[in-house]
């Protein structure tokens, strides 16, 4: 009887080590700097899409570095976020030229694909 007690009690204690060990990399995994280089970088898009739209196109390129900034930091699925990148580029252009339309839509489009990560 004594031997089945003690191999119970290994077994819950192989069993919570394994569990907490599970619960401290998904909680890495949240709190990665990746994780908030992508939150950082959407936060600076949405921001300059509405600088866009009340016609603030120097607020907007502020954003729009920053934005630009923090995209590169980000690892991890390099297709995605170098064609997200560029699509912020091209956005960024666009605002310059002071086009509302054509840069909401690209930053739209780059909004989606950072999302996406």
């Amino acid at each position: 009887m004594n031997i089945i007690k003690k191999i119970a009690f290994i077994l819950f204690l192989t069993l919570s080590i394994g569990a907490g060990s599970v619960t401290a990399y998904a909680e890495e995994a949240v709190n990665s700097p990746a994780a908030s280089n992508v939150s950082e970088t959407i936060s600076h898009i949405e921001k300059a899409l509405v600088e866009i739209a009340k016609s603030d196109f120097n607020a907007a390129q502020v954003h729009l570095k920053a934005a630009r900034a923090s995209g590169e930091k980000i690892t991890g699925n390099e297709a995605i976020v170098k064609k997200a990148n560029a699509i912020v580029i091209q956005g960024q252009i666009k605002t310059k030229l002071g086009d509302i339309k054509s840069s909401s839509e690209e930053l739209n489009k780059a909004l989606e694909l950072y999302k996406s990560l």
